[in-house]
């Protein structure tokens, strides 16, 4: 495993669509463990191919540290209700802004043995794969935050 370059806002690539994966390769395998070993190194609790400069339809989320999922070629299948909080991102680092997501979603998409599972999720992991399913579109989440983006302040 390695750790990958984060891509920061501003980068191109972090503005494109992704291609969907058509095959597990060994490749794929190497990158989704990089990704996480990424993700974690960075204290975040998600990651999407570009933010790493690969313009494929792959996330790893963790969102407590010990649920760890990999959501290859994600769809959002339904969504219910609505949350707003403080989202920040790996890509903007030290930034956050108030975003409206849904409470609740279903997402279907493949495990990394390309075996395709359903994720019903409400709360933070419901917000964590809205926010990593955007960046595979080229949405980032200061583009439907409510407000603008401010400096992470931290407790003392």
């Amino acid at each position: 495993m390695a750790l990958r370059q984060i891509r920061y806002d501003g980068d191109d690539i972090l503005r494109k669509k992704c291609k969907e994966v058509k095959e597990m390769t060994e490749r794929t395998r190497i990158l989704i463990d990089d990704m996480f070993e990424t993700m974690y190194e960075a204290n975040g609790v998600g990651l999407a191919a570009p933010q790493v400069g690969i313009l494929k339809r792959i996330v790893v989320i963790d969102v407590d540290y010990e649920h760890p999922y990999v959501l290859i070629n994600p769809v959002i299948l339904e969504q219910e209700g609505e949350q707003t909080g403080e989202e920040g991102c790996l890509s903007l680092p030290g930034k956050v802004a108030l975003v409206p997501r849904p409470d609740r979603v279903t997402c279907q998409c493949f495990n990394e043995d390309m075996e395709q599972v359903i994720i019903e999720a409400d709360g933070l992991l419901a917000r964590a794969i809205c926010h990593e399913v955007d960046h595979l579109e080229g949405i980032l989440y200061k583009d439907v935050a409510i407000e603008p983006l401010r400096d992470v302040e931290y407790e003392e």
